[in-house]
């Protein structure tokens, strides 16, 4: 049996403040097998995004454990943590977070610029060139991103997240700043990645939107309620 990409058990999240504790997540079971296509879903303030960030080596949970390819990442050091979650995972946000002053194709290049072990030049102009190409922005890498309307800014986006080749894509609420055209488009690159092999995990509010993974997840107060799967078997 393959290991799962991302393994997570018993994981809770608890936040505390001066006068009470909020438990984001409460006992969550979950794993995540090459290739697969996940949508994480459920009502605002039930954990979505509080899970996303701990399986994205963001946060620490406060108990339990999670496992990436096999490795036990619970509690590492920042610095331990940055460096699995700067090799091994690609995030998109609701925020391009796209630097205005660089090119898209100088934006999409960062991660391989400052990876650990700098690649030569040729290596990483082909790794760009093939990202643009994936999200249909072959002619805009010299443009920059105040120039390009807000589904082109999330496509550049989502090339960046890829050029580095992660293990997963972790995606929070990518349509959150599109019009209904331009969300549509952009959920419609992400299902062809996934349809090529790329492993997506993705939040979202949008049922429309969740409906398209293989496996759905649903959050309430911090728990999975349930999720179903491709042959919409229910499994509590």
């Amino acid at each position: 049996m393959t290991v799962p990409i991302i393994k997570v058990q018993q994981l809770d999240k608890i936040f505390s403040t001066d006068d009470m504790l909020t438990h984001a997540l409460q006992g969550i079971e979950l794993e995540i097998q090459q290739g697969e296509y996940i949508s994480i879903s459920g009502p605002s303030g039930c954990g979505k995004s509080t899970l996303l960030s701990i399986m994205g080596l963001l946060d620490i949970p406060t108990s339990g454990k999670l496992y990436f390819e096999g490795q036990d990442v619970s509690q590492l050091s920042i610095e331990e943590a940055a460096e699995i979650r700067n090799q091994k995972i690609g995030f998109i946000f609701q925020q391009f977070n796209l630097i205005d002053e660089l090119s898209v194709f100088d934006n999409i290049a960062l991660p391989l610029r400052y990876a650990k072990r700098p690649l030569r030049l040729n290596i990483i102009n082909d790794k760009v060139d093939y990202c643009l190409n994936l999200v249909g922005m072959t002619s805009m890498g010299q443009r920059k991103p105040t120039q390009l309307s807000g589904g082109q800014q999330q496509r550049v986006a989502i090339a960046r997240a890829l050029v580095a080749e992660p293990s997963i894509l972790l995606v929070d609420e990518p349509t959150g700043n599109l019009d209904s055209r331009n969300s549509d488009q952009i959920m419609e690159t992400l299902e062809l990645l996934n349809m090529q092999g790329t492993t997506l995990c993705v939040v979202t509010h949008d049922i429309r939107y969740a409906e398209m993974a293989k496996r759905k997840i649903y959050l309430l107060d911090g728990q999975i309620l349930g999720q179903t799967s491709f042959n919409d078997e229910c499994i509590p």
